[in-house]
């Protein structure tokens, strides 16, 4: 059983799965950073110094600490309920960042795929042996005397 687990993970499709998803996890980190510090604060200082990582509606107060809340990290220690519509936004910018990516990506290997030329099938012995027969024939009838 062990040998038969070694050979499957060995397998280049597996191999290829883990090194993929192991990138896309670091990719879509390094997407969340991107989204929440560097693209949102000067999406929100051109909407009026919107912070969207700290807009929430509160449902319930909290059982420690009334509000209003300042942040969402207030609310939580608050033990507040909140809807937390702010984080969803980083989230929605963060997939149509990842999502756009993959499209390039796909978009690149297919035109790749597609401008790669399909080799020719190396003729068969009997179709070598047909074109040399034919060769042989229009040089026989160019050579040929007129009558």
């Amino acid at each position: 059983m062990l040998s038969e687990f070694k050979q499957f993970v060995m397998r280049g499709n597996v191999l290829d799965m883990a090194v993929g998803i192991i990138i896309g996890a670091a990719f879509g980190t390094i997407v969340s950073s991107f989204v929440a510090d560097v693209l949102m604060p000067p999406i929100g200082l051109a909407l009026g110094g919107i912070d969207f990582a700290n807009m929430f509606v509160t449902l319930t107060e909290g059982a420690k600490a009334a509000g209003p809340y300042a942040s969402v990290a207030e609310a939580k220690a608050a033990g507040a309920v909140t809807i937390n519509y702010g984080v969803f936004v980083n989230a929605v910018v963060s997939f149509l960042i990842v999502a756009f990516c993959v499209f390039l990506l796909v978009k690149t290997v297919n035109n790749m795929r597609q401008q790669e030329p399909p080799t020719p099938a190396a003729p068969t012995p009997t179709e070598a042996l047909l074109a040399e027969i034919r060769d042989l024939l229009k040089r026989s009838a160019s050579t040929a005397p007129m009558r």
